[in-house]
């Protein structure tokens, strides 16, 4: 998914508008998540990048895009940029924690 999104539509509420967008958001994930899975992938991971324009956004985790998007309408945003594109990836092996 690359698209722009507009926090401000004439005749509806903004704090419902990004409420909408964040389900939209949500939604699109757990589509993509719902996919079959390629040989030797074992989950769906996403490159996000978020930016009040396509030209400037950065690198974001998943998990910090609807805070991202909470902060940039706090300061008074009309629209951003939102690029999550999903990709196969192999869940790795956590280092063995050291008990002090």
């Amino acid at each position: 998914m690359k698209k722009t999104f507009k926090l401000i539509i004439e005749g509806q509420n903004r704090d419902r508008v990004i409420e909408a967008t964040k389900h939209e958001i949500r939604q699109y994930v757990k589509r993509e998540r719902r996919k079959e899975l390629p040989d030797g992938i074992d989950y769906w991971d996403f490159d996000c990048k978020f930016g009040a324009l396509e030209s400037t956004a950065q690198p974001v985790h998943l998990s910090k895009i609807t805070e991202s998007i909470d902060t940039l309408a706090s300061e008074g945003g009309d629209f951003f940029y939102l690029e999550l594109l999903a990709k196969g990836a192999i869940r790795q092996a956590r280092a063995p924690a050291e008990n002090n």
